[in-house]
């Protein structure tokens, strides 16, 4: 059948409009966000630098909006200070500590509901746990995991620390990940034991063990979380379990302030 030919039969007219109950919780409204196109198209920088004053909490304010001297090669906010993992949780304790930061579901059933004071402190133990083995600003560590709260435990902390993250789907194969690897000359690689898929264990360990044993030299450590709890192989120097690196690591850590155009 030529393209031309090909019709649609499903027309759709319905409309669906929210409840009175549900318009009166949204944050914003119809009207509402065409004001804020309104003032983003009549000056941009001045727009920007309004909601970044009102929504990120900055270590250092800036003071510059946007350079653009080096266009294409934009830069915004270049002269302030924040820390991403900051935002996300230390600017909640004051008032949220107690509030549900993460539910997560396990495919065989287990729940889990993590405070914001939860997972700060999660998140500091293992960033501590990342600087111990030599991670630091500007370091990249690949992240391949299941879809667990560790995995963004992981994310948070390497934000903590000024570490460049790249997580990897644990679907991806080994020489999926060993090209991830050596594209970001990564030095450490966040991985665990297996995980749960469509009722079958993912072998994530060995799928890591197989990407290393065909280059990635820039590796020196790998840590391994037990999410399956079956036997996998250890290789001693390098592979190191996550309960073992975060074992009496302290429950704070300083975040590591980064430039708004840091990697």
């Amino acid at each position: 059948m030529a393209q031309d030919n090909i019709e649609s039969t499903l027309h759709e007219d319905r409309q669906f409009p929210p409840s009175e109950a549900f318009l009166k919780t949204a944050s914003l409204l119809s009207d509402q966000l065409d004001v804020l196109y309104k003032k983003a198209e009549q000056d941009h920088e001045a727009f920007w630098a309004e909601i970044a004053r009102q929504e990120i909490d900055w270590k250092q304010p800036f003071t510059q909006t946007l350079d653009d001297t080096n266009a294409p090669h934009y830069r915004w906010f270049p002269d302030g200070k924040l820390n991403v993992s900051y935002n996300c949780l230390d600017r909640q304790l004051e008032k949220n500590a107690d509030k549900t930061a993460v539910i997560f579901e396990g495919e065989k059933g287990d729940v889990e509901h993590i405070s914001y004071r939860e997972l700060h402190r999660r998140v500091s133990i293992f960033a501590n746990a990342l600087k111990a083995q030599g991670i630091g600003k500007g370091d990249r560590v690949i992240i391949y995991m299941p879809m667990i709260t560790e995995a963004v435990v992981a994310m948070q902390a390497c934000a903590r620390i000024g570490a460049i993250h790249s997580v990897v789907f644990g679907g991806f194969s080994a020489s999926s990940l060993k090209d991830r690897i050596e594209d970001t000359q990564a030095k450490l690689i966040i991985t665990a034991d297996g995980g749960f898929r469509g009722g079958k264990t993912v072998e994530l360990k060995k799928t890591t063990d197989q990407a290393l044993d065909a280059g990635c030299m820039s590796v020196e450590k790998v840590i391994v979380y037990q999410r399956t709890k079956h036997d996998v192989p250890m290789q001693a120097g390098r592979d190191i379990w996550w309960s073992d690196v975060t074992a009496d690591q302290p429950e704070e850590c300083e975040p590591e302030w980064m430039d708004a155009a840091d990697p």
